[in-house]
Parts: structure tokens; sequence; C-alpha cells
């Protein structure tokens, strides 16, 4: 099938199918060689002809309209005429490799795909309501596949090349981007992107869209933050951690100063007071890395209220335990763990990666009195996120962190159609924190706590 025939049945079935926000991957004939070719074609004789240094000074839709026009000229001295469906389609993805992300421009302008995981210049998968699905969006070869990698890691100051194959940055809009090229990647470049929504989620999404919680664990969340209790959000790859902590700085007061400490910055503070500080690679010599660790002792020294860690992975516990012990009360964090019990496992290994040779009772003494709330969210086979669990930290029994639930999630069974069945409920247990929520002036009715109660 030729170029021009391809466009026209793709034309003709856009027009069958119902509208709707799902952005069509099949808009433009990302499977025809000779479309690929026209396409680099007119996108080489552009960076010939434009002056470069000028463009930087036009504004994105003044560029935008510039390319138009300049495509629109090159195509005339084409032998072969285009009508004008082609046309758009072309002029669109050359304005997406000139000013955007090239062929994945339009799964980022998708608001169903939550990932997009590049295998192979041909092979990209996207995730939609936690389902992964085959694209047909490919990119020409491995070097445009390398050069789209090179574009979206420069933009935040970082590097990737043999020297250094692997490189995780951010998009503009947030989203978190991990790289890895040759020679760690066997078969050419890969890159995943785990987006973020533009307008973030808020609580009620999560209990009346997405079923993710319960109003009363809702309401207790949000009384936990306001009374500046420490929280550590634990869960496995996906599982929603950096949006539930989102969420819950969303409850912080605005009169309150927040320092944020990530590896690269993807937290989406509303507050007006937000200092972000993210950490830096060695660079081509091998020096100038800043770690978490320094960025959370430089933290302590820069008046916060609330110190916010997108994730403890390291060393740094130690230094975050010690600032919610010294007075950072309702600091929140992240952890990669599969149950809360796992979550002070791995807080008490990281502690050990510091070399500070404390002994076990010393380390589990300080993250119980560290560490308030303990809340676990898991991604069901099914895709759909949930808060399976919210725990407390209630002191020591000799050696042993003790914990008492207070919600969480069962799960009964499977539909006939792959959905997890299952209902939250509380156990009954009355936390000990709710004399400090009470001095902060948040009151939970103790009907929250009753057992009887199941949601589904």
């Amino acid at each position: 099938m030729s170029f021009r025939e391809q466009l026209n049945a793709i034309d003709s079935d856009a027009s069958a199918r119902p509208a709707g926000p799902v952005v069509e991957l099949t808009a433009s004939p990302f499977a025809s060689d000779t479309y690929k070719l026209l396409k680099e074609r007119m996108h080489l004789k552009l960076l010939d002809r434009f002056d470069l240094a000028a463009l930087e000074t036009l504004q994105p839709d003044a560029l935008r309209q510039e390319i138009s026009t300049m495509v629109g000229r090159l195509l005339q001295e084409e032998p072969e005429a285009l009508n004008d469906i082609e046309r758009r389609t072309l002029i669109r993805d050359i304005q997406h490799e000139m000013l955007g992300f090239g062929p994945i421009e339009l799964l980022m302008a998708d608001p169903t795909v939550s990932d997009i995981l590049v295998n192979s210049p041909t092979s990209i998968y996207v995730e939609r309501r936690g389902r992964l699905e085959l694209t047909n969006v490919s990119f020409t070869d491995e070097k445009h596949l390398l050069r789209i990698i090179d574009k979206i890691v420069s933009l935040v100051g970082r590097r990737i090349d043999e020297s250094s194959p692997m490189v995780d940055a951010r998009l503009p809009d947030g989203s978190r981007v991990n790289a890895v090229i040759a020679p760690v990647a066997l078969d050419g470049p890969m890159m995943s992107i785990r987006r973020f929504a533009k307008i973030p989620l808020r609580m009620n999404n999560l209990v009346n869209d997405l079923k993710s919680l319960t109003p009363p664990m809702a309401q207790m969340l949000e009384g936990l933050a306001q009374a500046k209790v420490n929280m550590l959000i634990s869960g496995g790859t996906g599982a929603g951690k950096t949006t539930l902590l989102n969420i819950l700085s969303g409850f912080i007061p605005e009169s309150e100063r927040i320092i944020t400490i990530e590896d690269a910055a993807e937290l989406q503070l509303q507050q007006p007071h937000v200092a972000r500080m993210e950490t830096r690679p060695t660079n081509i010599e091998g020096k100038g890395e800043i770690t978490q660790r320094a960025l959370v002792r430089n933290a302590l020294r820069m008046r916060p209220d609330r110190i916010v860690i997108g994730e403890v992975r390291g060393a740094e516990a130690v230094d975050m335990l010690q600032a919610m012990n010294t007075g950072h009360e309702g600091s929140l964090t992240t952890i990669h763990a599969n149950t809360p019990r796992d979550a002070l496992a791995r807080l008490e290994n990281m502690i050990g990666m510091a070399n500070l040779n404390l002994p076990h009772r010393t380390v589990r003494q300080q993250i119980a009195s560290a560490i308030t709330v303990v809340v676990q969210v898991l991604r069901l086979i099914d895709g759909r996120r949930k808060v399976t669990s919210i725990q407390e930290i209630t002191g020591m029994e000799g050696e042993i962190v003790t914990m008492q639930e207070i919600f969480t999630f069962h799960q009964t069974g499977m539909s006939p159609d792959g959905q997890v069945r299952g209902h939250f409920h509380a156990t009954g247990v009355r936390p000990k924190f709710m004399e400090r929520l009470h001095a902060y002036g948040v009151e939970l009715p103790d009907s929250i706590f009753d057992p009887e109660k199941h949601y589904e």
C-alpha cells in the first residue's frame, strides 16, 4: 500500500470511529517507509534553511506557524503532490519532531496513557487503566530514538553516553523518565516514561472515582497531614506512592514552609511556600555528585516546617529519621516495600548503609519514635490501585517495633471479567494518635473506626 493509500484508509477509518478523549495513535502512517523518508527529508531541509538563532526568540505558537509555512513551501518542491490530509499529518509530525519528542508526542497528548515503555525503535507499549498495550508508533531507527532521549535528558542538564549509559530525568510536566543505552541495553536504546496528570488528582478522585480508599480513611489521612504526623508511604513500583504523597501534601497548611528533596523532581505541591531540591549525578570526570543525604542535611539549615522526600532509598534514611525526631514533624516520604513491616525492615537496612554501626535496638527505637503511620498502597492484578493498609507504630516491645492496623482492604476473590473483589473495613482499633489530632483541632468521629462498616 502506498503512502497516499495508507493515509486515505486511515482517514476513512477515523471518520467511522466514535469521538472521545483518546488520541488517535493511527492518525499518521507510522508503518510506511515512504512516509518516514519524506518526513526525514523535510526535517533535514528545515534545519538547513531555518535561522535557528532567530527561531529561539519566537513564541511556541509563532514557531509552529513558521514551521507549517516552511513545510508548505518545501512540499511544493516535491515531485508528488499531497492532499490536505497528508499535508496536515506531515506538518504535525514535523512540528512534534522539532518542538516536542517526536513520535511519542501523540502518546504524551493522550490523557488515558499513564506509562510509555519504549523497548526498541519499533516496539513501544503504553499502559492504560492498568493494562499494557502495544502501539503502532515507531521511531525511524536507533539514531532517531537516541536523538529524542538526548533531547529529553539535556532539558534537565543531564547526559547519557557510553561512559554513563543510564539516566533518570523528568519532562517539563513532571513525568519521570528513565533511559538506558548500550553497552547496558543489549538490544538498543530503551526508555520508560512514568506520566503524571496535567491536572493533579485530589483525594475525592481517589475516593469517588478510583475507589482507592474509603471516605473514613481519607478523612483520617487528611487529619494526620494537618496535625503534623510523620508518615511513610510504602508500596511497589507503580502502586501510586508518589500520587498519594502529592495528595497528602495538599493538606499541609499554606502558612508552612516545605522543602522537597527528590532524585528527579516530580512532586506537584500546590502550596505557595515550597523550596525544591534535586540530586545531581557525577559529571564526566566522576565528580560533582550531590546525593539525597547531602540535600537532607542541607534542608535542616533552611528553616523547614516540613521536609518531603520523594523516595528514601539509601543512607539518607539516617538524616531523615533524625530530622523527624528533632522538631521537623509532619514530614512525608515514600519507600519501596510490599508490606508495612517490610518497610520498617528496609528502613533499618538503609540506616546500616550509613556505616554508623548502631545496635539493632537503637535503630529500631529511632524508627519507632520518628514515624507514626505507615500507609501501604498496592497495585492489584487487575491494574487498580488500592490503599490496602494503614498502620500505626505504637512503640517497642523488647527489640520489636510494635504496630497496630487501623484500616485494611480484604480481597475476597475475582469477578468473571477479571476484576478483583474485596472490601475495606476498619479493624476496630482506636489509634493512639487521636490525642495529637485533638490537640491540633482535628476531630474524627468514633464511628469511622466501626469494624462492622464495609466499603466496596
